[in-house]
């Protein structure tokens, strides 16, 4: 079964709980995106990814990519179906319409990356930097560069790469070696050798344009000497630049989209952004990088979570316990308790996600287009926060989700016959790249977090809480974990400066501690929309992830807020009788 998706449940986060077109239309630009154009544009973006991706998800996993001296041929059907994509518009749906883009809010291509991810994640691979190098070069780029190549990345004609890491250096970018040399004509000679390039070769777009992290001659050590590179596999006058791929890697999932070793032989490029800033310029894509895996996150647990939903109401074995109250048949394994939680709770964190990840897409356009600076800074500050988060948390779900989405096949589940064990075998490099889930912990907690003493994170719990009534159990619920973050936030804050390691011990839980709640608070929204009087959504469709999301979700809280609590109490047990006094 190939994943489809649902557009019943996309109407309704987006549309009810989220209220996407009211949002939109205080913004400038998308004064004319209402309802409807948004339905169709979802309406159809689910045919195309139906149609032309998902038949391709298996044909990927099994032919994989081929290497053969220097180049790389992707799946039968990859390139076809990419060409498809990028001429029917689908690339450039956020890209400015001045650029050859369609114009189109953030929350609309979000919608769309979530839909490719579940349909097919090695192929979406190929795409999937194209709006971070679009955003990155049309916001650093000389005039020169983006005259000859934004048009490209932003219709989608030509791919793009990020080539950060090295073989020495992981996550340290500081340690990165790649030099840029400068030439007489304004343009630099880079060599080095980056690694895990998804995409550094392929035969899907005629150009492929890296964006490389390299050092000047006179660069001051570790990261705040890095500057950015455009260094293109094709030259304008069409020859080849030294730019070569040395190999694919072979890998655990991901069969469809190459990894590659790429080496620069004193290759010719641009310098993207000032000198010595290239991180700056980096971290334009990184984080729409981020948002992006986070909903992949979603995608590949829903994919997940469709193939195990339908084989549990068609696999009958023992009776299940307890009366029957359905015509069904009593030994649908649907029926059993066992499996109704793993599925009910996985749906739980799907739907929940699906409302924070389109939330974050849609406070991007917000930060970008809205007249209010003050309301600008309010969303800037939401994804500042939110991102890490949902990075972490929505990617381990989908591997550990998607595992329990096996188990309900059993023994079918671990064979390929059913596709299940390609997609938690995918998911796994999510909870990795675009900055280790570790890392992303470490971003909020230490860089976000601590560094004003909790305040921004007191705002947008503020924040959410004035969303909240209290005299509904769900609300009280979500307005209780969040005094409890605030609590052991300022606690953190408090004892943070007399332990240096205090902060990076906790990072992994105070982050599961504020996922649980945005979860929370998540389904309380949806909670809400259901009780309006305008909600045309069944309530029998949500009630069962509602109650799971109580009973086998968020009880996490307690144990990872216990977790710190006993850190910060050995903390204070070891610190001076200064601090202690």
């Amino acid at each position: 079964m190939n994943y489809q998706p649902v557009l019943e449940d996309q109407h309704f986060i987006l549309m009810e709980v989220l209220r996407a077109p009211e949002v939109l239309a205080a913004l400038p630009p998308f004064a004319d995106c209402d309802a409807a154009l948004m339905q169709q544009v979802l309406e159809e973006a689910g045919k195309f990814v139906a149609a032309e991706i998902a038949p391709l998800h298996r044909v990927g996993d099994e032919e994989g990519c081929v290497f053969n001296a220097g180049e790389v041929r992707t799946p039968p059907g990859f390139k076809a179906a990419y060409q498809a994509f990028w001429q029917a518009g689908w690339a450039s749906l956020s890209s400015a319409p001045e650029d050859g883009g369609q114009g189109l809010p953030e929350v609309l291509n979000q919608v769309l990356y979530e839909m490719l991810s579940a349909a097919n994640h090695g192929w979406t691979m190929a795409p999937g930097l194209l709006h971070g190098a679009y955003e990155c070069l049309k916001h650093h780029g000389s005039a020169q560069l983006t005259a000859a190549y934004l048009p490209k990345i932003a219709t989608g004609e030509w791919l793009a790469t990020m080539c950060l890491t090295e073989p020495h250096a992981g996550s340290d970018l500081g340690l990165a070696r790649t030099k840029g040399t400068p030439r007489p004509d304004g343009s630099y000679r880079v060599s080095g050798t980056k690694i895990f390039i998804s995409g550094g070769e392929h035969d899907l777009s005629t150009n492929i344009i890296h964006l490389v992290l390299a050092r000047l001659p006179d660069a001051p050590p570790g990261p705040k000497g890095l500057s950015l590179f455009l260094v293109p596999r094709v030259l304008p006058d069409n020859a080849r630049n030294a730019v070569h791929c040395e190999r694919i890697e072979e890998k655990m999932g991901l069969h469809g989209s190459p990894t590659c070793v790429m080496r620069f032989d004193d290759a010719t490029g641009w310098l993207v952004g000032e000198a010595n800033r290239g991180l700056a310029a980096m971290f334009v894509m990184m984080n729409a990088a981020r948002l992006h895996v986070g909903l992949q996150g979603v995608g590949l647990l829903d994919a997940a979570w469709q193939k195990a939903h339908a084989y549990s109401n068609e696999r009958r074995q023992m009776r299940a316990p307890g009366p029957r109250t359905s015509s069904e048949p009593s030994d649908l394994i649907a029926r059993h308790p066992a499996m109704r939680r793993i599925l009910d709770t996985q749906r739980a964190w799907i739907d929940g996600g699906r409302v924070l990840g389109w939330r974050t897409a849609l406070e991007l356009d917000i930060a970008r287009h809205h007249p209010d600076a003050a309301r600008r800074a309010q969303a800037e500050r939401w994804c500042s926060l939110v991102t890490p988060v949902l990075k972490a948390a929505l990617s381990q779900q989908a591997f550990h989700g998607g595992s329990e989405c096996l188990q309900v096949f059993g023994g079918h589940g671990y064979v390929r016959e059913w596709g299940v064990e390609q997609i938690v075998r995918d998911a796994r490099v999510a909870m990795i790249y675009e900055g280790t889930n570790e890392i992303q912990a470490i971003d909020l907690l230490v860089r976000k977090v601590l560094v004003d003493g909790g305040k921004a994170m007191g705002l947008l719990l503020s924040e959410l809480a004035s969303t909240l009534d209290a005299q509904h159990e769900a609300d009280a619920t979500a307005l209780q974990l969040m005094g409890e973050i605030n609590e052991v936030t300022a606690a953190l804050a408090a004892a943070a400066p007399h332990n240096a390691e205090l902060a990076y011990w906790v990072a992994d839980d105070y982050l599961r501690l504020v996922a649980l709640a945005l979860q929370a608070w998540a389904w309380s929204q949806i909670g809400s929309t259901l009780r309006s009087a305008s909600a045309i959504a069944s309530t029998e469709r949500w009630s069962a992830p509602s109650q799971a999301l109580q009973l086998w979700v968020l009880p996490e809280f307690d144990m990872r807020l216990a977790i710190i609590r006993a850190r910060l109490a050995a903390s204070a047990a070891t610190a001076s009788p200064a601090y202690c006094a």
